[in-house]
């Protein structure tokens, strides 16, 4: 399994990076340089590994809606044989039994420090998966299968870290163009880029070629410094749910707030009075579910500069708050069609131009939201600027923390906007 890194210009280190092994720059490095390449023999995935075949035959049999069990198949029995050529790869790997994924802590500290972030019940969610995928479809497969899977790793345990690991660690090869009508590619695992940790201004970035996986720089990175890479453009909620860790506020420019869209319905709720608003009210949702603008299980997504999910806020705004003769006419009309106008717009510096209807609304959805939390932003800013007492806490009250004021902070903002 030969990675190729540039020479001397590169090293794996566990000093002077954020967390466990990183990447950092023996020297200065230009953007669009090469720093690491991986050769595509060295990936590990459903297909390359020594059970491919054998996997791929009974493909039907192991889909599942997450469509990772091939590839925790092939981890599961590569990390058992005895010349994987994978070994050195996987002496790489943080300890499984002290990975930081909410998913291992346990559920009432869950609960208690990541109350109102949504993480709780995304982890609620993926256990619940992750116990009927493992009695259903893969301990099935592994008793089948004596020969290949040795009791040790029949273990609903282990299969449980494999996928923290594979939540954290995988890659997923993005679609061609022309290819946006085929199934997303499987995930597989990529040694030594795996190791580069994210932030929202990474400084590296992982192409994709025929022959090989490679890590270019896009920006100027000093002697020194880490090499980052990026997950994606992901919320504090979403790394420490997905990877087991958050960045300190403020640096991490990507993350969100959520309102709940039945919390729009319940605040709209409270401005009725008659039985008659209130089914009216209850029909207009309705329309809106119709149009699927909102679910009961949806949320608004709320950035740091704007709404990142416009549409279906602007759609519901409009219709929650129009006058009961224009949304009569509305659904006659089957809605607008396009008639947005740039005083509708949910950029953060334009909330204060919306209807003062609409603003109310979305401000009494802000205050519901808030009370969802356990602590107010005050109790979260001192104990962020008493430096001595953030020492004190424990590494996962520390993530916890980060991630409930990266949301307030944008919630009180919106609320700021809206009075």
């Amino acid at each position: 399994m030969a990675t190729q890194a540039k020479r001397g210009r590169v090293a794996v280190t566990r000093q002077g990076t954020v967390a466990g092994y990183g990447l950092v720059a023996q020297e200065r490095v230009e953007p669009g340089e090469l720093l690491l390449a991986v050769p595509r023999a060295a990936l590990l995935s459903q297909r390359t590994c020594s059970i491919g075949g054998l996997l791929e035959r009974e493909r039907g049999a192991l889909q599942s809606p997450s469509g990772w069990v091939p590839l925790l198949l092939a981890l599961l029995h590569e990390l058992q044989a005895p010349a994987s050529r994978w070994s050195p790869y996987f002496a790489l790997w943080p300890e499984l039994g002290r990975l930081g994924h909410p998913m291992f802590w346990p559920a009432e500290e869950r609960r208690r420090l990541l109350q109102g972030t949504g993480v709780p019940e995304a982890v609620d969610r993926d256990l619940a998966s992750i116990r009927h995928e493992f009695s259903s479809i893969v301990l099935p497969f592994m008793e089948a299968h004596p020969d290949l899977f040795s009791p040790r790793v029949r273990s609903p345990e282990l299969y449980h870290q494999l996928v923290a690991l594979v939540m954290a660690y995988s890659f997923q090869e993005p679609l061609e163009e022309e290819e946006d009508e085929k199934e997303p590619n499987p995930p597989l695992m990529v040694p030594a880029a795996d190791l580069l940790n994210h932030v929202a201004n990474h400084n590296a970035n992982l192409e994709y070629s025929p022959n090989c996986l490679r890590m270019v720089a896009t920006q100027p990175i000093p002697k020194g410094h880490e090499i980052f890479n990026t997950y994606g453009q992901m919320a504090n909620w979403q790394l420490i749910h997905m990877y087991g860790f958050v960045e300190p506020y403020p640096d991490n420019t990507d993350d969100t707030a959520d309102i709940q869209m039945v919390t729009v319905r319940e605040a709209a709720l409270q401005g009725t009075k008659a039985e008659a608003e209130r089914l009216l009210l209850y029909e207009r949702w309705d329309y809106l579910c119709k149009l699927e603008m909102v679910g009961e299980e949806g949320a608004f997504v709320i950035g740091q500069e704007e709404v990142l999910t416009e549409e279906e806020l602007t759609t519901t705004l409009k219709v929650l708050c129009m006058p009961a003769e224009e949304f009569r006419e509305f659904k006659d009309q089957d809605g607008w069609g396009n008639d947005e106008k740039e005083e509708d717009s949910l950029t953060m510096r334009n909330i204060p131009k919306l209807k003062e209807s609409w603003r109310q609304l979305l401000r009494d959805s802000v205050l519901l939201t808030l009370k969802t939390y356990a602590t107010d932003l005050k109790a979260e800013q001192d104990l962020l600027s008493n430096k001595a007492g953030y020492a004190k806490l424990s590494w996962r009250e520390q993530q916890a923390l980060q991630v409930r004021y990266g949301q307030k902070m944008i919630l009180h903002q919106l609320l700021e906007l809206t009075g």
